[in-house]
């Protein structure tokens, strides 16, 4: 499978980010990004969707958008609609017809920073997701990296610490974010996970004190989906457009936080007698499944079903497991970075659903 590096939920001059297209898209470049989807506050720029290259790298932009409704107060559910062929930012009175509305247009609806804190310094409000009596969105942001950073903020001093020194901050998602998705497996929904920066590159300013929260190029860095495609790229736009949002789509992906060091090549696979998977894919066993998981460098892993931790492992980058039980399997990896164990990868669930093993026999 062909990996790419996927950078999501990203603000520029259209709302409320500082960088203009072309900026963001040259920063991403600079780091590294394969594929770059911007989701200005309920404008979708349509016609802008385009490769763009630089010292021999391209990068796909996708141009999409976060739908809030805007005469709600306080602010809350804000919903990232990516590959919509029409505005659907009307809708946003009604989380779930803004859902049905974005299937329509053929998007992709991920519900943004599920849980989060306020930040009165920079009036920033909690707009966590509330309305959860909602049915048929794509998946949901795990981990959020500027929302993170309202998390960790709290007081003056911390606050300025982490403005200036943002590669110490970031730790895991939200505990209750991930117990949510992991509620929403078990009850056999296949909910996609991705990682967001929610960058706006925003201006500090306090006293004599200049600062720009945080560089676009430091959130590209740092919390990435990364995406396996079973097909190879043409670089014609709408053809690997389609690519990228079929694999969102199906969950063939993992969120991974590149800052410590890169994600690229995890690997998590299950096999059985007669079949094979990946993530984002549902495998039929009679017995059961062997997993096999491959990280990149040494790291703490976790496997889990249907949100328990059924298997650790630590300082070893080839593990193997089993599983008979059907349901929601995923993997967690932690990694040392300054001092203390951080998130380093969350991956998309295989799912495995029994078949009755006397069925070829009938």
């Amino acid at each position: 499978m062909k990996e790419l590096i996927v950078n999501l939920h990203n603000h520029t001059t259209y709302s409320d980010g500082s960088g203009t297209h072309s900026f963001v898209l040259g920063q991403a470049l600079d780091a590294g990004v394969d594929v770059l989807i911007l989701t200005d506050h309920n404008v979708l720029v349509r016609g802008a969707d385009k490769y763009v290259s630089k010292g021999g790298r391209r990068l796909l932009f996708i141009a999409a958008e976060e739908v809030h409704d805007q005469d709600r107060q306080p602010q809350k559910n804000h919903m990232l609609v990516i590959g919509a062929r029409r505005e659907v930012a009307q809708y946003a009175y009604s989380p779930q017809e803004l859902i049905n509305q974005a299937s329509k247009a053929g998007g992709l609806t991920f519900l943004a920073h599920p849980n989060e804190s306020s930040l009165p310094m920079f009036h920033e409000p909690d707009i966590s997701w509330v309305d959860w009596d909602i049915d048929g969105f794509t998946g949901m942001e795990i981990w959020n990296h500027f929302s993170e950073f309202k998390d960790a903020a709290r007081g003056l001093g911390r606050t300025l610490f982490y403005a200036f020194f943002p590669e110490y901050y970031p730790r895991s998602p939200r505990s209750e974010t991930l117990a949510r998705w992991d509620d929403l497996l078990s009850k056999g929904k296949k909910i996609v996970a991705v990682g967001g920066s929610d960058s706006h590159a925003l201006h500090f300013r306090k006293s004599i004190l200049r600062k720009i929260i945080f560089p676009y190029t430091l959130h590209f860095r740092s919390i990435n989906t990364h995406l396996l495609l079973k097909e190879d790229l043409t670089y014609e736009v709408e053809h690997d457009r389609e690519l990228i949002l079929r694999a969102l789509r199906e969950g063939s992906a993992f969120v991974g936080y590149d800052l410590p060091a890169s994600t690229r090549g995890f690997t998590f696979t299950a096999e059985c007698e007669d079949q094979g998977g990946s993530m984002g894919e549902t495998i039929q066993v009679a017995n059961g499944a062997t997993f096999r998981i491959h990280t990149p460098s040494p790291t703490h892993t976790r496997l889990i079903h249907n949100g328990k931790v059924i298997r650790t492992w630590d300082g070893i980058d080839q593990m193997v497991a089993t599983g008979s039980e059907p349901g929601a399997y995923r993997v967690e990896c932690t990694i040392d970075f300054h001092g203390i164990q951080r998130g380093w990868i969350f991956s998309n669930p295989i799912y495995i659903e029994k078949k009755d093993k006397y069925a070829n026999f009938q």
